[in-house]
């Protein structure tokens, strides 16, 4: 960067990225060269319902644009976004390699942890982790450039993070709707700081990377609830992860047959895909797994109190599933375990005032025991 520059390139971008933690980082300055289609796109996705009850989605302002179309419509001042990656990806099992009927699964993404001051692990968030490496990255940028206009968001903010990330160059949208980088895979998550700066006019075209999911059709295969309805295209309200973590209250009988054992998010899409083969085994301190969230105990998650759930999962990503909720799934996993063991706790949910939990109860119970409940 020349001195006393105050235009973004990407070779500092990236550099500064990576000295704050992310495995990479990429660049685009705003708008960028497809935001016409992916906002149409989008747009689309919500007037056909996909997003289900995640009504922060949809929000509109009073000319009924949808903000999270456009990084314009909610930060007119923005120039440029630097899309961070930071690869979670770890040598554990897949889900699709666990066999074990007594054992539940937990997204990968969602054992995180980190060893505290006092040399104990820790549950990790990675929101709340990225999201300081973000602060750090902004506050390196200001010693270079001074003052300017900034936001930064992991998962959390008004900006579709997939899409800006395919226009910074960090990959492409699989079939399975997820950003594939080349050689990382699919493991990963993205933050984004939008800033006020502009990019050198010579950057301002990100090397976009062509799709390579070519005639593959694995993700859309093994889904087991059909939520990838056509390559590239999701129905979030079939999906596990939105019915495990997003969604609330009871769930249909046709999905809860197709939700396995899945108790908190799901990685099926992922772990079938070619491209994670290969990916690197991430590092990262603080997103290290957790060895007791991977293909957790049935039995330990449904013995735990909402006091010793608390415990267990503050932090923790699996809390935003809830207490209920979390029971919810577990009961639903226990149906579809084939496990006659768990019956008597089924019955004893059967009496709970949560109407969610009480019919995932009767639907396993009916599972497990041909009877009617």
């Amino acid at each position: 960067m020349d001195s006393g520059s105050t235009y973004l390139d990407r070779d500092t971008a990236q550099e500064l990225a990576k000295a704050c933690g992310f495995t990479v980082a990429g660049l685009v300055a705003l708008p960028h060269s497809e935001e016409s289609r992916d906002a149409n796109r989008f747009a689309e996705w919500i007037a056909a319902g996909h997003a289900g009850s995640m009504r922060y989605l949809s929000r509109a302002t009073e000319k009924g644009e949808l903000v999270r179309a456009r990084v314009h419509t909610p930060f007119g001042w923005a120039r440029s976004a630097i899309v961070c990656f930071a690869s979670y990806h770890s040598d554990a099992p897949l889900s699709t390699e666990s066999q074990d009927p007594q054992s539940g699964w937990i997204a990968r993404y969602a054992w995180s942890s980190r060893i505290d001051a006092h040399g104990e692990r820790r549950p990790s968030d990675y929101h709340k982790v990225l999201l300081k490496r973000l602060k750090t990255l902004d506050a390196k940028l200001r010693e270079q450039f001074g003052g300017f206009e900034s936001r930064a968001y992991v998962d959390t903010g008004p900006v579709v993070e997939r899409s800006m990330a395919t226009a910074a160059g960090l990959g492409w949208t699989g079939k399975n709707t997820c950003l594939i980088h080349p050689k990382l895979g699919s493991f990963g998550f993205l933050a984004v700081l939008l800033t006020s700066l502009d990019v050198k006019t010579e950057e301002k075209t990100a090397g976009l990377v062509r799709d390579h999911c070519g005639t593959c059709t694995r993700c859309l295969e093994a889904c087991p609830t059909g939520a990838l309805i056509a390559p590239y295209k999701m129905d979030a309200t079939r999906c596990i992860a939105y019915l495990t973590i997003e969604h609330k209250g009871t769930i249909a009988p046709d999905m809860m047959a197709g939700m396995g054992r899945q108790v908190f998010g799901c990685d099926i899409c992922q772990d079938v895909c070619p491209w994670n083969r290969k990916a690197p085994i991430s590092a990262d301190p603080e997103l290290e797994p957790r060895d007791e969230l991977v293909n957790p105990s049935l039995e330990w998650l449904s013995s735990l109190d909402e006091k010793q759930f608390e415990r267990v999962f503050n932090g923790s990503p699996v809390r935003r599933a809830g207490f209920i909720g979390m029971r919810r799934n577990t009961a639903i996993a226990m149906g579809n375990s084939g496990e006659q063991s768990y019956v008597s706790r089924l019955k004893e949910w059967m009496e709970s005032t949560d109407e969610g939990l009480r019919g995932a109860a009767r639907w396993a119970l009916s599972k497990l025991t041909d009877e009617m409940f």
